[in-house]
């Protein structure tokens, strides 16, 4: 039986780039696989200056959007409520619109940071390691708030961006220690490293992976795997990838945006690593 139109809901990814976003394959797993035949879920390009106008003509069928770069910080003054989450670090990735019009911000990749963790057995460490600063680095900041009892070291390339990380470490109650880049090979004797650089950033630590290495939490996905994680798991470390990320971001944006709890993790796992898998 065909839906009806009042059934109808409708959500999407922004970004700009945005083709290569995988939401709309773990998204529209998970509509699969919770019988939610009537919701669809698309990708559209918006960039800052066209992301008002995109928001101010969406209808009383649109149920949230998933927000990657440049926008995460921009929509913050279009929205009526942005939790404590997202405020902590003045990033939004979702956008519910509530059923009395409102619209709703909040960061997933904080929280789908700790459960992609959880998931391989990290609860807490003592200590850890960022490779990186920036947007990506600020949520894992956040992430290690929740987790991490000690020190976080986070290794970067510029002054600009070790005043960055302190100031981040101030706000978020976290205790940050800076060190250069070209010191970054120690980064990987801690209990945790968390890589959080472009595709090719690492590469030359690969060689430098300790011989019992802990875990190694890399935000990338595509390649996969990374010079660095390939080599952290021939070693024997434990490898929390980007697509682990991925998957539980997207799984508490579909739980936000359905109502529907648990969302289906392992099928959108699955088709997560089926599109990579194509690429």
């Amino acid at each position: 039986m065909p839906a009806r139109a009042a059934d109808a809901r409708r959500a999407a990814v922004l970004g700009k780039p945005i083709a290569h976003s995988l939401s709309p394959v773990l998204h529209r797993a998970a509509y699969d696989e919770l019988g939610l035949t009537e919701w669809s879920y698309e990708r559209f390009e918006v960039d800052e200056a066209g992301l008002p106008g995109f928001i101010e003509q969406l209808g009383p069928e649109w149920a949230g959007l998933s927000l990657t770069m440049p926008l995460k910080r921009a929509v913050i003054p279009l929205l009526d409520e942005v939790s404590e989450t997202a405020a902590s670090v003045d990033a939004v990735n979702t956008v519910v619109f509530t059923q009395d019009g409102r619209r709703a911000g909040d960061n997933t990749d904080i929280p789908g940071m700790v459960a992609a963790l959880r998931e391989h057995g990290i609860e807490q460490v003592d200590s850890a390691a960022i490779l990186g600063a920036g947007a990506t680095a600020s949520s894992a900041l956040a992430a290690l708030a929740r987790i991490c009892t000690g020190e976080v070291v986070a290794y970067v390339r510029s002054a600009a961006r070790a005043a960055e990380m302190r100031e981040w470490g101030e706000r978020l109650d976290v205790e940050v220690r800076v060190s250069d880049w070209a010191d970054a090979e120690q980064a990987l004797r801690a209990p945790l490293v968390i890589a959080t650089t472009p595709a090719g950033t690492t590469d030359d630590l690969a060689t430098a992976v300790p011989e019992r290495p802990t875990t190694l939490f890399d935000v990338l996905y595509h390649p996969w795997p990374t010079a660095l994680a390939a080599r952290w798991s021939m070693f024997g470390g434990a490898v929390v990838s980007g697509l682990d990320l991925l998957v539980h971001q997207a799984v508490l944006q579909v739980e936000q945006m359905t109502g529907r709890s648990p969302a289906p993790v392992e099928a959108m796992r699955r088709a997560g690593e089926k599109a990579l898998a194509e690429r």
